[in-house]
């Protein structure tokens, strides 16, 4: 039975889903996790480093969610902060310096809404992603694990490509935060999720992403080790695809890409 929206919104807000560490464990090999934004501190809501994928080096950057209230706390419950965006931007531009593609794995709310985060700049690190993402001179692929939050997701979505997880959203903000604006209750967040057009399917059909990651099969949930197996020769595949571009016209299809909308 197909899902409704709002039950695709619970199952990607699910405690048991795959982090950004779940997948990079299992689809590159030899990862080494880089730390700090040589600024403030070190985000552990945003993890990154360098992996092996089919024996090539290649850079990936996630947001991480925790799966118990200690490891959410470490985590910030995946909502990063400036530094967080600062220590992405910091190993992207890495990436470009050593012509490694960037794979970027998205799972947040939103970016972290404290004072001190204001006060550290974090708008201006969001923008400064988009900015510099926009105009790297080497291939990125975000791919939308669970939630995708506003601001605090598209700072590490503006790609070659985004795909998601079936089981996944993508959002200018909640469903609940959209009811509570336009009816002034929240309660009514189902209703709100059924007309934001927020799942895998309407973004893919509205072309607004260029792939669904399957994770049923005729309506039964698939294995975890079959759903790694796909996403890792999905991934190997693509970029090997944008690799194989020259510079300008890798950037200058990203460029269209976000023109076309």
């Amino acid at each position: 039975m197909e899902k409704n929206a709002y039950e695709i919104v619970s199952l990607a807000r699910d405690k048991d889903r795959m982090t950004s560490l779940d997948i990079i464990q299992e689809v590159f090999d030899q990862f080494q996790e880089f730390h700090g934004d040589r600024l403030y501190a070190d985000d552990e809501a945003i993890v990154g480093g360098v992996g092996l994928l089919a024996g090539k080096p290649v850079t990936v950057v996630g947001i991480q969610k925790g799966k118990n209230l200690p490891e959410n706390l470490r985590r910030n419950f995946g909502s990063p902060h400036p530094e967080g965006y600062r220590k992405a931007l910091r190993l992207m531009k890495q990436a470009e310096k050593f012509q490694r593609p960037i794979v970027t794995l998205i799972n947040t709310a939103g970016a972290f809404c404290g004072v001190g985060a204001e006060e550290r700049g974090e708008g201006e690190a969001i923008a400064r992603n988009l900015l510099e993402m926009s105009d790297l001179k080497t291939p990125i692929l975000a791919i939308i694990i669970g939630e995708g939050g506003s601001g605090g997701a598209l700072a590490l979505a503006a790609a070659d490509e985004v795909w998601m997880m079936e089981h996944s959203i993508y959002a200018i903000l909640s469903p609940e935060g959209f009811a509570s604006i336009l009816w002034k209750d929240g309660k009514k967040a189902p209703e709100a999720a059924e007309l934001m057009k927020i799942t895998a399917s309407e973004l893919k059909q509205m072309k607004v992403i260029e792939r669904v990651i399957p994770e049923t099969f005729r309506g039964r949930p698939l294995p975890q080790e079959e759903i790694v197996t796909r996403l890792k020769e999905d991934i190997s595949r693509k970029l090997t695809e944008l690799m194989a571009l020259d510079e300008e016209e890798l950037v200058q299809n990203r460029y269209n890409r976000y023109r076309t909308y």
